[in-house]
This record gives C-alpha cells, structure tokens and sequence, in this order.
C-alpha cells in the first residue's frame, strides 16, 4: 500500500511537467507558451509546496501516520517547479542576462519575493537526505524551518503580481495562512508544557 501510494504520488507529481515539455513541443500551450509554462510551473510549486505543509497536520490521523515518508518527495517536487519556472523565465525573459536579472530582482519586488523564496528552499533540498538529516541532528529541524519563510515569500510573490482579479491569489493566501497558523498554535501548545526555555517548534 505504502509503495504502490508513493509511486502513485511521484507519477502525480511529475505530470504537470510532461505536460509542459510536451506542449512545448507540440505547440499546443496557446499564443503564449513561454507565458503558459510560467504560469505552470510557478502554479505547481506553490501547489506542491502547500501538500507538504498538509503533511503534518494529516500525520496526526492514526490512519494517515505513513503519509509523512511522502513529504521529502514533495518537498523536492516543489523545489524542482521553482527551479524550472526560474529557469523558464530567465531563458525566454531573460536572454540569461545576469545583468537584466539583476534589474528585474530591484524593479519588480514580486520577482525579487519569489527569487528570495527559491532561495530558501535551496538549502533544504540540499539537506533532504537522510544523511544530512543525521549529520545535521537537531540543527536540520532548524534549518527546514526555512519553509515557512519560503511560503510568506510565495504568498507575497502570487499577491504582488496580481493586476485585477485577486480571488486565486487570495485562496493560495488563506491556505498557507491555515497551515502556517496550524503550526503557531501547536508550538504555542508545546511551548506552555514545557519548560520556558524550550524552542522546539516541531518539524515542518
């Protein structure tokens, strides 16, 4: 059950990309495929990203508890639709101008969100081994504490860019908001069994 949930996971995941990469292709991602692919992968990163902070809360059902081995994969298919939207926009926006890139990071501040967030995340799937997780002890659920920045970045980018209708930019923001709010009230939770000097915030 386990192996057939995370295969049936990682097919899911890689989808959207073969969808992509074959549009590209094939020529049927609209007048605008540089547009479309942007829109794409940025959309599944956040996506992803928002499964692997479900993870947790769903790891409390006594039914669901395996899901949590599903949250490396996610969190590196997150990582690797970030990766891709900024390599989608810095080929067919860019030119892979160092300097354009570096205008664009100081004009436009929801590039710059965005930009920050991939950032953050590099470090954690730099770290998403089981071997670092060991070699880092404690401080590896320190370090991936740095997905919760990466989601405000990825809510600031998704609001920021928004020119008219802002209800999907809104439901991305509400559903990080619940999640993130979930983890706030359990630290606080833990915070006042414990003693005062405790700052374990659990992992992520």
């Amino acid at each position: 059950m386990e192996i057939i949930a995370r295969l049936t996971v990682f097919i899911l995941c890689l989808l959207p990309f073969g969808y992509g990469f074959y549009g590209a292709f094939a020529g049927t991602l609209g007048p605008d495929p540089a547009e479309t692919l942007m829109h794409i992968t940025g959309e599944w990163s956040a996506r992803i990203l928002l499964l692997t902070l479900l993870i947790s809360p769903l790891r409390q059902l006594q039914s669901l508890r395996w899901i949590f081995k599903l949250r490396r994969m996610l969190g590196l298919y997150a990582f690797f639709y970030a990766v891709v939207h900024l390599v989608t926009f810095a080929h067919f926006y860019l030119g892979w101008s160092a300097r354009v890139m570096l205008e664009e990071l100081i004009e436009r501040p929801y590039i710059t969100l965005g930009f920050g967030a991939l950032v953050l995340m590099l470090p954690l799937a730099v770290t998403s081994t089981r071997a670092m997780q060991r070699r880092l002890g404690k401080n590896w659920q320190r370090l991936h504490r740095l997905v919760y920045g990466a989601s405000l970045l990825v809510c600031g980018h998704i609001l920021w860019q928004v020119r008219s209708d802002a209800g999907e930019a809104i439901v991305y923001i509400v559903l990080f908001g619940l999640l993130l709010g979930w983890r706030a009230r359990r630290f606080y939770r833990r915070r006042g069994r414990r003693q005062p000097n405790s700052n374990a915030l659990g992992t992520c």
